[in-house]
């Protein structure tokens, strides 16, 4: 393999674990030249594998026209391989017309399950926090091929987003979204909090992107005692005026 070769390979999965991103953001995590990562941001556009992106931009807003930011397409998603994925979906179509939708259903929760005790063991090791938990999971789906990376939920929010920059199923996903939403309540019981599936690459997304809540704003925290000490001197506070007594 060539330079070039190792070099757009990995320019294309930094943007399928890291997406959306920048050509300057690229260059400095592979110490190249921002000339020499758009040479091959070119190429990738013209095979297809990544395209720019058009939502909300992330990070400070500065002044001039704002950097161009890539994600992976379907295409592209596809490069780092699909593994089992139509086998699968032959599989999952023959449960389907066999044992009909609560055989599959059925199937899919078993799945799940399976997926479910394979990782609680390891976030049983790495603490009992929601943080600890969710980092810990992210390591496992990494491992496992997803491209997971952990992110900050946002400024103003206490909570953290697992990112899946891959999945390896994603196609079968497409044709039975079931399997999204059982691999979400076994997050949900992995991690032990109620948490949010904002987007899936099943369903057009660039990431799967789960948030999880790590606890309540300090500003609601505050909000909540003010209003628990208030309620709680109304309830001794005696009624204002007095009984009169008849003449």
């Amino acid at each position: 393999m060539s330079n070039d070769e190792g070099t757009y390979e990995q320019i294309l999965r930094l943007i399928v674990e890291r997406g959306p991103i920048t050509a300057g953001e690229l260059a400095k995590i592979l110490v190249l030249t921002p000339a020499a990562v758009r040479r091959h941001l070119g190429v990738l556009v013209d095979d297809k594998f990544i395209e720019e992106y058009d939502g909300p931009k992330k990070g400070p807003v500065r002044r001039g026209r704002p950097s161009r930011q890539y994600v992976a397409t379907a295409e592209g998603q596809g490069q780092l391989g699909q593994g089992y994925s139509d086998l699968a979906s032959n599989a999952l179509a023959f449960v389907q017309d066999s044992l009909g939708d609560e055989g599959l259903e059925q199937f899919i929760t078993a799945r799940a399950k399976s997926l479910e005790k394979r990782y609680s063991e390891i976030l049983n090791d790495a603490g009992s926090t929601p943080a600890e938990r969710a980092a810990a999971l992210t390591d496992a789906l990494s491992r496992d091929g997803y491209v997971a990376t952990l992110r900050r939920g946002g400024p103003n929010a206490l909570s953290v987003q697992i990112c899946q920059g891959h999945c390896p199923v994603h196609e079968v996903a497409e044709e039975f979204p079931l399997l999204c939403e059982a691999e979400t309540e076994a997050f949900a019981r992995l991690l032990g909090v109620p948490i949010q599936r904002l987007s899936t690459i099943a369903s057009g997304g660039h990431v799967c992107t789960t948030n999880i809540p790590l606890g309540i704003p300090r500003n609601l925290r505050a909000r909540s005692r003010q209003s628990a000490r208030s309620a709680k001197r109304d309830s001794t506070t005696p009624p204002s005026g007095g009984v009169s007594e008849g003449n």
